[in-house]
């Protein structure tokens, strides 16, 4: 079976949001704040299990997240020794035949920061977020990647950078969205910083380019 690597990305240390985003999400064993964390995203979904098998036979990573569709398949899995995760990653290229260069890197789809969000609009995402609370007046900001992953890096990265409330993380499916709320000022510098780290993430071009 040919593996295409969509998304490979770690994350040094799990800020608590995200942590508990993960948790709130998740059908494995839950990951806690502090921890390092990889993503890996494949086509075909069903070869995922596969590399599950090679990161959990070769090192003490546990998975939090699974998801096999049939286009894609996600896995999250995570440790407190870092050494541990990025050797999970090498064991899941090994399996799948693949290098770090072989992984899409990720592009920027849309972007949006609506200030002084109305509160039917708030409502609206409060109904939809597994994460914190959006608060009318409040700022919005909403990152839409591909692959889906790499919204999980941006989330990461977004939380050490500001304080802001993560409101929700799609990180698997044809795009990856972020949601995050706050005051503007904090807001924009989490913005900056989550499209830093998508910007410094190396591989192969998507066959869509950002926007």
């Amino acid at each position: 079976m040919s593996i295409e690597i969509r998304t490979l990305c770690y994350l040094d240390v799990l800020q608590p949001q995200l942590a508990g985003f993960f948790q709130t999400v998740s059908s494995g064993f839950q990951p806690l704040a502090g921890q390092a964390a990889l993503l890996v995203e494949v086509a075909p979904g069903i070869a995922i299990n596969s590399l599950t098998d090679a990161a959990l036979k070769h090192t003490r990573v546990m998975p939090g997240m699974q998801i096999v569709e049939r286009a894609y398949g996600l896995l999250e899995i995570h440790h407190f020794d870092q050494g541990d995760v990025r050797a999970a990653g090498d064991a899941i290229l090994a399996r799948a035949e693949k290098s770090l260069t072989d992984r899409m890197k990720p592009s920027i789809v849309s972007r949006e920061i609506i200030t002084g969000i109305d509160g039917h609009q708030a409502m609206l995402v409060n109904r939809m977020r597994h994460g914190q609370l959006l608060l009318e007046g409040e700022t919005l900001y909403v990152l839409e990647v591909q692959p889906a992953g790499y919204a999980a890096l941006a989330a990461n990265e977004a939380e050490k950078a500001a304080n802001i409330n993560l409101l929700e993380v799609l990180s698997f499916g044809a795009f990856g969205r972020l949601y995050l709320g706050g005051r503007e000022e904090e807001v924009a510098q989490a913005a900056a910083a989550a499209e830093r780290a998508l910007a410094a993430v190396t591989g192969r071009s998507s066959a869509r380019s950002g926007g």
